[in-house]
């Protein structure tokens, strides 16, 4: 996994523990939805990144 797309993955997660901290503190179920999302996704694309990572050696 490139050091960018680890980066760009972990920017991700930490996205998405700010938008639904936001989503908690204001009551707005809509955002911090969209932040366990972000989450997920980041988490996601990494896995995705080690599995690369694997195959390639």
């Amino acid at each position: 996994m490139s050091a960018q797309d680890k980066a760009a993955n972990t920017g991700d997660k930490i996205k998405g523990k700010a938008k639904e901290a936001a989503g908690r503190l204001t009551g707005n179920e809509r955002l911090e939805a969209e932040g366990q999302a972000d989450q997920v996704k980041g988490d996601a694309k990494q896995a995705g990144e080690k599995i690369k990572d694997v195959f390639k050696d």
